[in-house]
């Protein structure tokens, strides 16, 4: 391995009774849009329209996909009322509701060391021959 190589190659991949189900998971909260939807969900139900609006530079298609991939893990409920247009609610279920905590603490722990990582990213950039 040479000196320059920083990538882990010591580690077996997990067997499926250690990481069945904990990869999945952590890919659907490490989705950009995923954190977003959730903290807005978190103030009360919305709907699709409002989230929309309330989600800057998330797409239609990316707000759909998102919404549904949520309802499908069970975080998300969708409500249709029978009206003209239909009316389409999204609420966070119980065990949606139980991680928003775990999501206010990241976003605040990533607020309070931004700068800290911003000047680790330049000062690595400048010995990297600002790559």
């Amino acid at each position: 391995m040479s000196v320059g190589h920083i990538g882990v190659t010591t580690e077996p991949e997990p067997s499926c009774e250690e990481d069945c189900g904990i990869r999945d998971v952590q890919d659907r909260l490490g989705d950009k849009w995923t954190v977003y939807v959730v903290v807005e969900l978190a103030g009360g139900i919305r709907r699709f329209r409002e989230l929309q609006r309330l989600v800057p530079g998330i797409s239609q298609r990316m707000l759909t996909l998102t919404l549904r991939r949520l309802e499908r893990d069970g975080l998300v409920t969708r409500t249709v009322h029978p009206t003209v247009p239909p009316q389409v609610e999204y609420e966070l279920t119980r065990t949606g509701r139980s991680m928003t905590g775990l999501i206010k603490a990241l976003a605040d722990w990533s607020l309070a060391h931004r700068g800290v990582i911003a000047e680790a990213r330049r000062a690595y950039d400048e010995r990297q021959g600002g790559a």
